[in-house]
């Protein structure tokens, strides 16, 4: 292995730790110029960790391939084209969940009294509507900078934008998520790491954190694994508009993104309403 492979190996295995920091500070940052930086620099971070997607790549190609010639295939080409596909989609969300759950720790959070000396004059709904429009703006930046930094349009050409980004949208989300848990005092319990599973957890859900007897796990193979990679595989797919031809790309991928980060916001934000409600209540 070159020096040049060694070095991006090494970026790559900073990818969760080096999205979640930049996608903290685009979270809180006010001004759009700021914004921007930090979004370019999540496309730069996908250019240097290309040697990332070496595992998955071939499966996703061979896939590609497939799909190309199907139409002059016979159906036993259709049938292995298929299995590839499926085996293409399976690594990818596998891969994805894995760097998820190793960068959801490192997501910095801001706890309710970080966030009451930020903003002392909001009360708890201006604060929950201004923590779900930064985040919106958050996502919208980083799907207009891929947008603007793609190339090509097809998918498998550009599998480590496609992951960067979705690993920083991700990780937007659970800022806002485990935020949105502070601002209405009904944060997760348990360590910090815990909580950030717990988190995800809820993330793939689309709802406040549930806490069992059981706790809450993302053991491989369980349910909420499975649930979790099939989500991330979904919020990928919205990432592909981003590839379209250049401003199309930019444009569409920001709508998206804003929407779709503004929705699981408000979603989570509805649930913690209703069960701080009960809770009350029940109180009473």
């Amino acid at each position: 292995m070159s020096p040049a492979d060694n070095q991006s190996e090494a970026d790559a295995q900073l990818i969760p730790e080096r999205v979640a920091e930049l996608a903290g500070e685009l979270s809180e940052a006010e001004d759009e110029s700021r914004r921007k930086r930090l979004a370019r620099q999540i496309t730069r971070l996908a250019g240097r960790t290309r040697v990332v997607t070496k595992r998955v790549q071939p499966a996703r190609e061979a896939a590609a391939r497939r799909l190309r010639t199907g139409r002059s295939a016979t159906r036993r080409g259709a049938q292995a084209g298929g299995s590839a596909t499926v085996r293409g989609v399976r690594a990818s969300g596998q891969w994805l969940a894995v760097q998820a759950l190793e960068m959801a720790p490192k997501v910095p959070v801001r706890s309710l009294g970080r966030l009451r000396q930020q903003y002392p004059d909001l009360p708890p709904e201006r604060l929950a509507d201004r923590l779900i429009a930064g985040a919106a703006r958050a996502s919208a930046g980083v799907g207009a900078a891929v947008g603007v930094a793609a190339a090509v349009p097809f998918i498998p050409t550009a599998p480590v934008e496609l992951g960067v980004e979705t690993l920083a949208l991700v990780a937007i989300e659970l800022k806002l998520i485990a935020e949105l848990h502070e601002v209405y005092e009904m944060p997760a319990p348990g360590s910090g790491p815990q909580r950030m599973l717990a988190y995800t957890g809820a993330w793939a859900e689309r709802r406040g954190v549930r806490v069992t007897t059981s706790g809450l796990a993302l053991a491989v193979g369980s349910p909420l694994r499975r649930r979790l990679e099939r989500r991330l595989l979904a919020k990928a797919g919205q990432s592909t508009l981003a590839l379209a031809p250049l401003l199309t790309g930019a444009v569409a991928g920001a709508l998206i993104d804003h929407h779709e980060t503004r929705r699981l916001g408000t979603l989570v934000r509805a649930d913690l309403r209703a069960r701080g409600q009960v809770a009350r209540n029940g109180q009473s």
